[in-house]
């Protein structure tokens, strides 16, 4: 099933590759698009794996609109920006 969902601290490309790095690294998830300009993702998984891929958004910094944007969020979003840059 195809999912949409909208991520908070998405600047960039070196943020989009971070993401694809870290959702292409969970097993049945498949037709990954990142918006940047939009702040969404789109994916194809179950609904199982869907809470999986939100978690690791999560953690990676890109909580989901209208979760809690800590200061650690952003904070590891910027990293994951930088290194998605050098990368």
């Amino acid at each position: 099933m195809e999912y949409k969902i909208y991520v908070q601290n998405l600047k960039c490309g070196g943020c989009a590759k971070t993401i694809t790095n870290k959702l292409n690294g969970i097993k049945g998830v498949s037709n990954l698009n990142i918006y940047v300009e939009d702040s969404l993702v789109i994916l194809n998984c179950t609904e199982i794996i869907l809470e999986k891929v939100k978690e690791t958004l999560k953690k990676a910094g890109y909580p989901e609109d209208g979760e809690q944007n800590s200061l650690s969020s952003k904070a590891k979003s910027y990293v994951s920006c930088a290194i998605g840059n050098i990368g």
